[in-house]
C-alpha cells in the first residue's frame, strides 16, 4: 500500500521495539514510527495503541523519555493487561508540532488515522484489521487524540490522554509558529468541545486527566464540566503533578489500564 517502508531487522532489535519509516502519500514524504510488540504476541489481532506525542517530540518520545515499553511489558508479564500493541509515530515533524490537523498541504490527521494503523499491519503479523484499536497522547498529542478519536469514533474503541490540549488557540503556549497556520476551513475541527458537539455528543469511551501543577489543567477542567452538564458520560481525573515527564510515566499506566478493561 505505501510506496516504500523501510522495517528494522529483529535481529538487531532491542527491547520489543521495531521501527518502521513509510512513505506517506499523506505527508508527501517520510513518517516514522516506533512500534512496541509484546514478547511472545504471536497471537493474532492483539489490541493496537496509536500513542501520540506532545510539542519538540517524534516517534522516540514515549519509549526514550517514558520508558512506556517498559511499563507495558511489565503489566502484561504481571497479568495486570493483556498483551497489547502500542505504535508511537511521529507528529510528521512540522514546525514546533504539527497538532495532528491538515494544514500546508500536508495531511497530518489522515497520516495518524489511515497510514499509522496500515504500517504497523504490515511490519508485524500479530497486528490485523480485526485488532482493537485505542488512541492516546500527552498534551499536543492528547488534543490529536481526542480529537480523532472522537472524529473516527468508528475506528477507535476508546480514547485515554493526559495533560492535554483542548483547542487549538492553546498551541500558542509552546510553539513560535503563527496559530494562523494551523486554522481550518471548519472553525469546529480546532476545538475538541466542537468536535464532540458536531457529533451529537456521541463518543467513544473516554478518559482524560491532568496535572494540578499543570498549565493546561483550566483548559481540561474546563473540557470535563462541558462533558458533564451535556449529560456525557467520561472520566476525568487530576493527579498531583505538573506538564513534565515523570507525570505521564506514572499516568500511562492509567491508559493501558482503562484500554484493557474495555476489551
Amino acid at each position: 500500500m505505501f510506496r516504500t517502508i523501510e522495517i528494522s531487522n529483529p535481529q538487531f532489535e532491542t527491547d520489543n521495539l521495531r521501527f518502521i519509516t513509510v512513505k506517506s502519500p499523506n505527508l508527501k514524504g517520510r513518517g516514522d514510527i516506533c512500534l512496541f510488540i509484546p514478547p511472545g504476541a504471536e497471537i493474532k489481532s492483539i489490541p493496537l495503541i496509536i500513542l501520540l506525542h506532545g510539542v519538540y517530540g517524534s516517534s522516540w518520545s514515549w519509549a526514550l523519555k517514558a520508558g512506556v515499553h517498559h511499563t507495558a511489558k511489565q503489566m502484561i508479564q504481571s497479568g495486570k493487561i493483556r498483551p497489547m500493541a502500542i505504535a508511537m509515530p511521529s507528529d510528521g515533524l512540522w514546525g514546533d508540532g504539527s497538532a495532528y490537523l491538515p494544514h500546508h498541504q500536508l495531511d497530518f490527521e489522515k497520516w495518524i488515522v489511515e497510514d499509522v494503523p496500515l504500517a504497523t499491519s504490515e511490519a508485524t503479523t500479530s497486528i490485523t484489521n480485526e485488532s482493537p484499536l485505542f488512541i492516546s497522547g500527552l498534551s499536543m498529542g492528547g488534543f490529536g487524540a481526542l480529537r480523532l478519536g472522537i472524529k473516527y469514533q468508528q475506528q477507535f474503541a476508546g480514547i485515554s490522554t493526559h495533560s492535554s490540549i483542548t483547542a487549538v488557540d492553546q498551541m500558542k503556549l509552546f510553539v513560535e509558529e503563527p496559530l494562523d497556520g494551523y486554522k481550518q476551513k471548519d472553525t469546529a475541527e480546532e476545538s475538541v468541545w466542537k468536535v464532540i458537539q458536531s457529533c451529537n455528543g456521541m463518543i467513544p469511551p473516554l478518559r482524560f486527566d491532568c496535572g494540578t501543577e499543570d498549565l493546561l489543567i483550566e483548559h481540561n477542567r474546563k473540557l470535563h464540566s462541558q462533558l458533564t452538564e451535556a449529560g456525557i458520560d467520561h472520566q476525568y481525573h487530576e493527579f498531583p503533578g505538573g506538564h513534565e515527564w515523570s507525570y505521564w510515566q506514572e499516568h500511562v499506566k492509567d491508559s493501558l489500564l482503562f484500554f484493557n478493561n474495555l476489551l
